[in-house]
């Protein structure tokens, strides 16, 4: 496997953080808005966005990898098919509060000779995720906030390897977001990544070959890979403009592979700051 960057979930992270700092106005904010003062979101829009982030290398790892990064964006906002902050999948049903897509996403791999830990061992390569995911939208309150639990499952595919299945990972997540004033939103989460044995052992696993005096032989077990708490704070700085950051900790405290020899701290931090810039937006508008 070859490849360089960070670990799956913590890609998305960094790609959820950019869009979430697009579009004019959280759903939920339109939602409960009065018609008069309700901005209409287009269909779609295209643009850029340009990125500064510091990552732990994967969870449990005791080294950050660090991007500068300069990418376009497309936000689609069908009736089925749906690109946007939530994600981009195809949608199968939605409710008042509860909706159920087929979801899609991908992610850098690591340099294992960039990460003393992993030296000698493959590279984690780069890796798509597919599967479906259910959101359930718990609360919504007169300010535009709202609470929803995410339950994503996913299937994970190497994408330097001819999309070789890798595992399976499942997410539930607690949301909470909404409008702060003065153009400021804030979307935070917290959730526990779990694996099956596969997935574990391509990021925890070591062979007896790749065995060290420092790195024993050890065979990855499925459940708990970590914790999760994340949150972005993005802010609409005009009609185009759009700058935000972002924070997360990963904790692998209590991991079912916490004894594992590539884990070298418990606790990791991942942050970083970007903005973005709306190009073209469609005169049609979006579908809820």
């Amino acid at each position: 496997m070859k490849g360089e960057g960070q670990r799956a979930a913590s890609w998305g992270v960094v790609i959820g953080a950019a869009l979430a700092a697009m579009g004019p106005m959280p759903a939920q904010a339109q939602a409960l808005a009065p018609a008069q003062e309700r901005p209409v979101l287009p269909r779609w829009e295209a643009g850029a966005f340009g990125l500064v982030v510091s990552q732990q290398a994967y969870p449990g790892a005791n080294q950050q990898v660090q991007r500068s990064l300069l990418l376009p964006y497309l936000i689609y906002r069908g009736e089925v098919l749906r690109a946007d902050r939530g994600g981009a999948g195809l949608r199968a049903f939605k409710a008042d509060a509860f909706e159920l897509d087929l979801g899609a996403s991908a992610a850098l791999g690591s340099s294992a000779k960039r990460i003393e830990a992993r030296q000698g061992m493959p590279d984690l390569g780069t890796l798509v995720e597919v599967g479906p995911r259910l959101r359930w939208t718990l609360a919504r309150h007169p300010d535009g906030s709202s609470w929803r639990l995410d339950l994503p499952l996913r299937s994970v595919h190497d994408l330097t390897d001819g999309l070789q299945r890798r595992g399976t990972t499942f997410e539930p997540e607690l949301r909470w977001q909404g409008p702060m004033g003065s153009g400021f939103f804030v979307n935070t989460g917290l959730s526990a990544v779990v694996a099956d044995r596969q997935l574990a052992q391509t990021f925890y696993g070591v062979e007896a070959s790749q065995a060290t005096v420092s790195r024993p032989a050890y065979s990855a077990r499925a459940g708990l890979l970590t914790w999760r708490v994340a949150g972005t704070l993005a802010w609409r700085m005009g009609t185009n403009w759009n700058a935000f950051t972002y924070a997360r900790v990963d904790s692998v405290s209590g991991a079912a592979n916490e004894a594992s020899p590539l884990v070298r701290q418990t606790m990791g931090v991942s942050a970083g700051l970007g903005l973005s810039y709306a190009w073209q937006r469609s005169s049609q508008p979006a579908v809820d």
